[in-house]
C-alpha cells in the first residue's frame, strides 16, 4: 500500500450532517477531525460558526451544505445560504444541484443555481463542490453536469449527498474523472466505511471523500502501516 497517514488523513471531509446529531455530537465530531487531522468537517448550516471556534488554530477546514439534501432551494435561497456559510466561517460549500432540473434538462437554470452559489464562494475566497446524486441520473445527465461544473471552473464534482439511494460507484467516479478536467477534482461520498474502499476510490481519481466512519478508517490505516490504533479521546 502506497498511501501514509497524512494522504489519507488529508482526503477526508468528516462528515456531520445526520438530522438527529445533537450539539455536544456535533462538537465531539469537530475535536475528533481536530485529533486526527483530516482535510474537513462538513457540518450543518447552523453549526458553523461553532465549527470555527472549535477548529480555530488547527488545518482542519470548515465547511457545510447549500441545498440539502435534494437541492430544491430557489437559487436565490442558495445564494443567501452560501453567503451565511461563508461570513460564518465556511470555507468548503457542498452544494447539491436542483434534480428535478437536471432531470428536466433545463440546463440554463441548472447552469444559473450553480454559477449563484459559485460567485458567492470565489468573492469570499471559499470553493463549492457540486453535489451530483448520481443515483437518480442517467450518464447523459452526468456528463452534461461535469461540462457545466467544468465550464464554471468549481473546485470539486461530488458523487452523492450519502442520503440518496445510493452512493459513490466505482463507474460513476470513473465517468466524472473522465468527463471533468484536472483542474476539477472528484469527490467520493456515501458508502466508504472502510480503508479498501478508500484506497480504491484513491485509485480512481478522487482527491476527497465524504466519511462517518473517519475513526475507524483512519485505526484501520494505523493498524495496516504498524502504528498503535488506538486515537486520542476526545
Amino acid at each position: 500500500m502506497n498511501a501514509r497517514y497524512e494522504d489519507i488523513a488529508g482526503m477526508i471531509d468528516h462528515s456531520l450532517l445526520h438530522p438527529t446529531l445533537t450539539d455536544a455530537q456535533m462538537e465531539e465530531g469537530c475535536l475528533l477531525a481536530r485529533r486526527l487531522k483530516v482535510a474537513s468537517v462538513c457540518v450543518k448550516p447552523c453549526f458553523v460558526s461553532r465549527a470555527r471556534e472549535l477548529l480555530k488554530g488547527s488545518e482542519v477546514r470548515v465547511g457545510t451544505v447549500i441545498g440539502f439534501p435534494h437541492g430544491g432551494h430557489a437559487t436565490e435561497t442558495k445564494r443567501q445560504e452560501a453567503l451565511d456559510a461563508c461570513r460564518n466561517g465556511a470555507v468548503e460549500l457542498d452544494m447539491v444541484v436542483n434534480i428535478g432540473k437536471v432531470l428536466s434538462e433545463d440546463w440554463d437554470n441548472v447552469k444559473a443555481d450553480i454559477a449563484a452559489v459559485q460567485e458567492v464562494a470565489s468573492d469570499h475566497g471559499a470553493i463549492v463542490k457540486v453535489i451530483f446524486e448520481n443515483c437518480y441520473l442517467q450518464d447523459p445527465h452526468k456528463i452534461e453536469l461535469c461540462e457545466i461544473c467544468s465550464d464554471l471552473a468549481v473546485a470539486f464534482v461530488k458523487t452523492s449527498t450519502g442520503f440518496g439511494t445510493s452512493g459513490a460507484t466505482d463507474e460513476d467516479i470513473m465517468l466524472m474523472r473522465k468527463h471533468c478536467p484536472p483542474t476539477v477534482q472528484i469527490k467520493a461520498a456515501g458508502g466508504i466505511r472502510s480503508l479498501g474502499r478508500a484506497l480504491r476510490v484513491r485509485e480512481l481519481g478522487c482527491t476527497r471523500f465524504g466519511a462517518t466512519a473517519t475513526a475507524q478508517i483512519l485505526d484501520e490505516l494505523k493498524a495496516t502501516l504498524g502504528e498503535h490504533p488506538e486515537r486520542p479521546r476526545v
